[in-house]
């Protein structure tokens, strides 16, 4: 196995689940999103844990993404969140996953799979565009859409959701957009009741709103980034500890290299393209076999940014360009790191990380999703059940 991997502690995600459930309406169910591999986690197995943790529904992006979940022999309802090509929808139909619908062609083309396969009652959830400007009808046009679903004959309205755009923000304008978009997703609700159908699963609540506002949890909860360990936008830790929290959500994801090999560098010796780092002083330089092609993009370590490694409890500054497959770091001329010391660039603290995929992406300008996603699939994923090692 390669020396650069990804440990994935499964009773952390445990616990962020048992954490998110305590948050969520007694009587409202649970969606996690396991979609891009389940936030570069590894989908099958974190699918397979939140499923052993009792949740009701898991949502994907891609029929493909769905299929991989049902080979692996997944059986709890799946969420197809984004839209399908027309010739995927046999396979969404074969693999009984519920697709998001809005508009009256997209739903024959679904509807026709499901006479091929004689399968009646397919269940579809009706998308309704409150705000977010990417899929799903307008709240007004709600019951028209619901009533072309009925009128298929073999699909049947299992839910009816919507999306927030602003909802990890904490400023007041954008809540308000927020409450103006539950209003428009509830007068979808009563527009679809209006037509004599019951809208089924009534769900909208993301990560933000599952932890923080529980009027808008309704029939379903469909919590994403913190499952994985990490915090929405604004709706951070530091806002939870300001409303005396003491519980708080757990990374899911170290990721991990060692060190391969171990350079001796005299004063004014400079290291990786560019030529953007020359040593000040006698030092020693270690290769990690880490690069942006794994993930570790060229941006953590350019400009005024230094990206560290953890290494035996101790910080190591990224030195130079990060290449395609490699990196270096500076040691020090008395460091005692050996090669095939383990060098960690993110995870959760109880593992011996000193950073946090937070940390890489605050410093980087971006979100903690993308920190995760961008663990590219050369990286083996090696999934354990204690973070303490």
């Amino acid at each position: 196995m390669r020396p650069t991997f990804a440990r994935i502690y499964l009773e952390n995600l445990k616990y962020n689940l048992e954490y998110i459930r305590s948050k969520i309406n007694k009587n409202a169910k649970m969606c996690v999103a396991v979609k891009a591999d389940a936030y570069g986690h590894g989908a099958v197995e974190c699918a397979k844990t939140a499923v052993e943790c009792g949740v009701d529904f898991l949502a994907v992006a891609t029929v493909d993404e769905g299929v991989e979940l049902r080979l692996a022999g997944i059986k709890i309802g799946i969420l197809v969140l984004s839209l399908c090509q027309k010739e995927e929808m046999e396979d969404v139909v074969k693999n009984e996953l519920t697709p998001l619908v809005f508009d009256e062609e997209y739903i024959g083309f679904i509807a026709e799979a499901a006479k091929k396969y004689k399968k009646n009652s397919f269940c579809v959830h009706l998308a309704v565009d409150t705000g977010m400007g990417r899929i799903g009808c307008l709240a007004k046009d709600a019951g028209k859409i619901a009533k072309k679903i009925a009128e298929t004959g073999v699909l049947k309205m299992g839910g009816i959701c919507t999306h927030f755009s602003v909802a990890d923000s904490t400023q007041t304008e954008n809540f308000e957009y927020t409450e103006k978009q539950f209003k428009l997703f509830l007068e979808a609700v009563e527009n679809v009741k209006k037509e004599g159908i019951d809208p089924g699963i009534r769900h909208c609540s993301n990560s933000a709103l599952t932890l923080t506002h529980p009027e808008m949890h309704l029939d379903m909860c469909r919590p994403g980034i913190i499952a994985y360990g990490y915090y929405p936008g604004q709706v951070d830790k530091k806002y939870f500890e300001k409303l005396g929290e003491k519980k708080f959500l757990k990374p899911v994801m170290e990721l991990v290299t060692k060190v391969v090999a171990i350079r001796e560098f005299e004063k004014d010796r400079s290291v990786s393209y560019g030529r953007r780092w020359t040593s000040s002083k006698k030092t020693k330089i270690g290769v990690l076999p880490i690069g942006y092609a794994d993930g570790l993009f060229r941006r953590f370590n350019e400009d005024d940014k230094r990206l560290y490694v953890a290494i035996g409890g101790k910080n190591y500054p990224v030195c130079g360009r990060i290449c395609m497959d490699q990196c270096m770091i500076e040691l020090g001329e008395d460091s005692q790191v050996e090669r095939y010391c383990e060098a960690v660039i993110f995870g959760p603290e109880e593992s011996g990380a000193l950073q946090s995929a937070q940390e890489i992406a605050d410093m980087t300008g971006t979100i903690s999703y993308e920190i995760t996603c961008g663990v590219s699939k050369r990286v083996p994923r090696i999934f354990v059940t204690s973070a303490t090692r």
